[in-house]
């Protein structure tokens, strides 16, 4: 089932709340699951039977925020209630009798103002208010690793036969692991998500997942229910799915690329592109400003869109076994360049069609929290259009055989290397906190700084092995 054969148009009507129950209930379902995710874009949630789907859909279902990080509460602070969206219930493939529910937390009957879902509507709203639709592709990728205490870091790929050294598209790989992609395509199918296209990636064990767009609050749920997805189907086959973007050193990471375009409100008709662009990329005015807008803000931007201490291992220069990381360190955008941050996939030279254009952001990865990315980037690229912003001209080179003094010369800057640096570019910049608002700006700054801190001060075993007896 997808989740629009249980959709209701007004979950106030009565007789609306009870035809969902009763189209779950033919579905087979017991139980629903509605959820919300904590400031790391991990899921939460209570059990509810399916009895009780119509107090549920009120907000029956309480939540003590203090348990959580960034949800702004104490222990004396009543419950925040969750208020499912009756537009995105969706029943679970490999777990049938189970349908998820995402949705919005409520203080008192009031939107709460740290809920990520909630933060990411704010800003659809500010982009519907400018007659505009915000949509969002994200290509998952992800490495699925079996546990190994013989091998570094204890984990290896999942299958022994797949090392090879450059692995990227490779066939027999892909067929090596026939069974398990087939499981996890039929359920992102089953659930409506129309994959067109997945693939193993660069590195051995690793994959990515391409489907449908969609507006960035439903891409946004998706990507919660894939992680979770993902997981559920590794864990039945005895591995694990790993959303590092780096579990390997000498490897390529795993992105999450955001490819973004904007829609007409009212029409639907994608007004991202222009065939006549001068600048040869095929978008239009609006778009170059979007992207202006993303470019300025980009060093606070990652902070949210590469989140973790492990994050900043994949932005590097190099490191693959292939030589480059495939990973941009560069406020940078291009035509259909894989080097700049921000790439621009050309339009069809048969057809000229603008319905396709849209531009995709390279510095995301699957450790995010995807209605805080979104948010921000979507805040960004608004900035960008109403401060009539423009990214200058697209750079045609390969970014990494740039030395500093041409880098200079473009007028180029770094990506932050490091988390510390992230999320002190987040701290200086007012878009964060025009986001997030006051308390949860606060408190992101206040856990990412901790979670830095918390790496650093720890010794690694490469710190022994090379200072132990040097001096």
């Amino acid at each position: 089932m997808s989740a629009l054969d249980v959709t209701t148009a007004d979950p106030s009507l009565p007789h609306q709340v009870a035809d969902t129950k009763s189209a779950l209930a033919k579905a087979g379902v017991k139980y629903c699951l509605p959820f919300y995710v904590d400031v790391h874009g991990v899921p939460k949630t209570k059990s509810v039977p399916l009895s009780h789907f119509g107090r549920m859909m009120s907000g029956s279902e309480l939540f003590t925020g203090a348990a959580l990080d960034g949800l702004g509460q104490g222990p004396q602070d009543d419950e925040l209630a969750l208020h499912p969206d009756p537009s995105h219930v969706v029943q679970l493939p490999w777990r049938p009798e189970v349908a998820l529910i995402p949705g919005e937390l409520r203080y008192h009957g009031e939107p709460w103002p740290m809920c990520s879902r909630t933060i990411l509507q704010q800003q659809m709203k500010r982009a519907a208010d400018m007659g505009l639709v915000f949509n969002l592709g994200i290509e998952c990728e992800v490495y699925i690793v079996r546990r190994d205490p013989a091998a570094l870091n204890g984990i290896a790929p999942n299958h022994a036969a797949d090392d090879m050294a450059r692995a990227a598209y490779d066939l027999s790989s892909t067929l090596l692991n026939y069974e398990f992609l087939d499981e996890v395509v039929g359920h992102m199918n089953a659930m409506g998500w129309d994959v067109y296209s997945f693939d193993h990636e660069d590195a051995n064990g690793q994959f990515e997942f391409d489907f449908a767009y969609a507006d960035a609050v439903t891409m946004a749920d998706r990507f919660v229910i894939w992680r979770l997805m993902m997981k559920e189907i590794a864990r039945k086959y005895g591995w694990e799915a790993t959303m590092m973007p780096k579990p390997y050193a000498d490897r390529t990471g795993s992105g999450a690329h955001f490819n973004m375009s904007l829609a007409d409100i009212e029409s639907g008709r994608n007004v991202s592109g222009d065939a006549a662009d001068p600048r040869g990329c095929g978008l239009s005015k609006r778009a170059y400003q979007f992207i202006a807008g993303v470019k300025r803000h980009a060093p606070a931007i990652v902070a949210t869109t590469c989140p973790t201490v492990n994050s900043y291992k994949r932005l590097i220069k190099t490191g693959s076994m292939t030589g480059y990381t495939w990973a941009p360190i560069f406020v940078s955008y291009g035509g259909n360049n894989r080097t700049h941050m921000l790439r621009v996939p050309m339009l069809s030279q048969a057809s000229k069609s603008t319905s396709g254009a849209r531009w995709e952001c390279r510095a995301v990865d699957t450790s995010l929290n995807p209605y805080l990315a979104a948010a921000m980037m979507l805040a960004a690229g608004l900035d960008g259009i109403e401060q009539d912003l423009d990214p200058g001209d697209p750079i045609p080179v390969n970014m990494y055989e740039l030395d500093d003094a041409a880098l200079d010369t473009l007028g180029v800057t770094l990506l932050p290397r490091t988390l510390l640096e992230s999320i002190e570019a987040f701290e200086r910049d007012p878009l964060g906190r025009a986001v997030m608002g006051d308390a949860l700006f606060a408190s992101y700054v206040e856990l990412k700084k901790k979670e830095w801190w918390d790496y650093h001060n720890q010794v690694s075993a490469w710190e022994v092995e090379t200072y132990l007896t040097k001096f």
